[in-house]
């Protein structure tokens, strides 16, 4: 039986089904105290990034600053688009990777705004806190698992990786997560149990249920998220426009690696993409759109 095209080339997604039982994971509990920084609303443009800060009913502008982006999974195929774009667009760039050498020899060595650092997510919140920094203003996670025989794979990566991230956030006051996730995680909901797609994809230890449960989690932390689930993941250069849509919306089509990291980088310099939760396909009979527009199209989550 032929591939779905949806499944070629992807990274391997989560998933929600109401009858399917999984071991569950004890997540932290949120502390009614968080470090935080005092921002009513962040905008990063280009190199720089502009905070206003509330002080009686007029935004005060604090000077600006090259931002640093932390990027889990930065030698993945979707996190090494994201991390050239990041440093095309102006960005200092820490590539989150578990392979020091192999990092090395993927990433441009030679650029002063990239550092590479080590930082596995299965690792511990503590141990990513430390990678990450103080320094970082934000992060994307473009992480995703290996199929393999460990059925608990997906758990360890998509799920608890993604919660590990979360909270070295919010221990170090990084107020900005953008998560890479897939179509189809909701899929159960959507009535789309028999979709080709979501049945492979969950094969492989429940992935969707996986990111759908860290995803909760992202949303449920108070931190800026935006969550962006792309279709099917094709590494060839990108065909017609992106189509934005609704969390729970899509279930077929595909997209560019390069498309998905471009969407990940715009989502940072437009603050219309705060708190929201997006579906992207491309396609080639799409009018092509502003970034604004796409991202102000999609209601708050």
């Amino acid at each position: 039986m032929a591939t779905p095209l949806f499944l070629r080339n992807s990274l391997f997604p989560p998933l929600h089904h109401s009858f399917l039982s999984f071991p569950k994971y004890s997540f932290p509990s949120f502390p009614s105290s968080i470090k935080s920084r005092p921002l009513t609303s962040t905008m990063m443009r280009g190199s720089e990034i502009t905070e206003e800060v509330s002080e009686t009913k007029e935004a005060v502008n604090v000077d600006t600053k090259k931002k640093t982006i932390f990027v889990a999974g930065a030698t993945g195929s979707t996190g090494k688009r994201v991390v050239e774009q990041l440093l095309s667009k102006g960005f200092s760039v820490k590539a989150g990777v578990r392979d020091l050498g192999k990092a090395k020899t993927l990433l441009s060595n030679d650029n002063p705004s990239l550092q590479i650092v080590q930082a596995d997510v299965t690792e511990g919140s503590a141990k990513l806190a430390e990678a990450i920094g103080e320094d970082s203003d934000a992060v994307i996670c473009a992480t995703g698992f290996r199929p393999g025989w460990d059925l608990f794979a997906p758990w360890k990566v998509d799920n608890f990786g993604t919660v590990n991230l979360v909270e070295a956030c919010r221990k170090l006051g990084v107020n900005r997560f953008i998560l890479i996730s897939s179509i189809l995680v909701n899929g159960a909901a959507m009535g789309q149990v028999f979709n080709p797609a979501y049945i492979f994809l969950n094969v492989f230890g429940l992935t969707l249920i996986a990111k759908l449960q860290a995803e909760q989690y992202i949303r449920k932390s108070g931190i800026d998220y935006t969550i962006i689930r792309p279709g099917g993941l094709r590494n060839d250069p990108p065909t017609g426009n992106v189509v934005m849509e609704p969390e729970d919306t899509l279930y077929e089509g595909s997209i560019s690696r390069d498309q998905v990291a471009e969407v990940a980088v715009e989502s940072l310099v437009h603050p219309e993409s705060c708190f929201k939760v997006v579906e992207i396909v491309s396609r080639t009979d799409a009018p092509k759109r502003s970034y604004k527009d796409l991202f102000g199209s999609i209601k708050l989550t």
